[in-house]
């Protein structure tokens, strides 16, 4: 493997390390020194979200299972993408892409004529043969043409890999999110990848907006669930938030999907009074929305959750099956 050249053993066994055991070895706590390091952390946003509530061991337990060989593929990727003082978000991208396409591993096959890391097809302009199997190559012009993909840094990763490889299976890309943000983290030595520390909640404190929209919503409590009434006798779960927001004086869209997008994002773990919480299909696509529901505080919400079950409270757990890793803010 060309990458080895570039990547001693001992930077590999300690990278191995750093990835098995789940922790930072050197926090990057400074703005100065990120800079330094060409790091630019992106603000928070949900359809860029890095990971699911409850799925940061996975992330490790997948990163602890890499190679050798896969282990050096993702320091190369870093070590570029920090050279050309890009992101740690077009890091990500590019370590999702990769584990997608071949595993990390440079590979000599593929379907047709796909090479290597990121599979690319001489025959589609990629490079010759021989620049297509050299890792650096691969990885430089992934970024050449990530960095050509319009709006790429405010896609969800995978979404953003989607737009590079232009692959059949658009969504297989999602399933390594929680990977690359642990290797970003800790094989790139970057606090927070996704942007989303918690500044976000300083920037952004609960309001009298959010206070006229609980009032409203628990106001409404005790009336029935209907499928696509938006009241004022019965409520779905969108037709609440719609009405209590309206009632606050914030406009927001009719159908969960749709609100997912109308506020400032912020990590679920974060959420304050008023922000809305999402429940999905599969969390890891915003698309698989449907439900949604108001976060009271103290680990209490308020919804319309389904027929024969009226507008309440409950509890909730940031590890509940299907709660997407992101709430929202309206109004913001």
């Amino acid at each position: 493997m060309k990458v080895g050249v570039l990547v001693g053993v001992l930077v590999t066994v300690l990278f191995a390390a750093v990835v098995t055991t789940g922790t930072v070895a050197v926090v990057v706590d400074s703005q100065q020194e990120q800079q330094a390091l060409g790091v630019v952390n992106l603000s928070c946003d949900a359809a860029i979200g890095p990971s699911q509530p409850g799925q940061q061991g996975k992330g490790a337990a997948d990163a602890g299972n890499l190679k050798d060989e896969q282990l050096q593929i993702v320091t190369l990727i870093i070590t570029i993408g920090k050279q050309r003082q890009l992101s740690p978000r077009a890091w990500q991208i590019a370590i999702q892409a990769g584990m997608t396409e071949s595993g990390l591993r440079n590979l000599t096959y593929g379907d047709r004529d796909s090479l290597g890391i990121f599979q690319m097809r001489p025959s589609m302009g990629w490079g010759t043969v021989a620049q297509v199997t050299d890792p650096p190559y691969q990885v430089n012009k992934f970024y050449d043409v990530l960095l050509g993909v319009k709006g790429w840094e405010t896609m969800r990763p995978g979404d953003a890999a989607q737009a590079v490889e232009r692959s059949g299976f658009p969504d297989r890309y999602h399933k390594w999110e929680p990977m690359a943000v642990h290797l970003v983290e800790n094989v790139g030595e970057v606090v927070d990848a996704a942007g989303c520390g918690e500044g976000t909640g300083a920037v952004l404190p609960p309001s009298q907006t959010a206070a006229k929209a609980i009032e409203f919503a628990l106001g409404e409590q005790g009336k029935p669930y209907v499928w696509g009434a938006t009241g004022p006798n019965s409520y779905d779960c969108s037709g609440l938030m719609l009405r209590a927001y309206e009632a606050a004086g914030v406009t927001l869209p009719r159908v969960s999907r749709d609100q997912y997008k109308a506020g400032a994002m912020l990590p679920v773990e974060q959420a304050q009074p008023g922000d809305l919480l999402f429940w999905a299909y599969d969390p890891s696509n915003p698309k698989t929305i449907h439900h949604v529901a108001m976060y009271l505080g103290d680990g209490k919400m308020v919804e319309a959750q389904q027929s024969g079950v009226p507008v309440h409270t409950r509890k909730v757990s940031w590890d509940e099956g299907e709660l997407v890793a992101q709430a929202v803010r309206p109004g913001v």
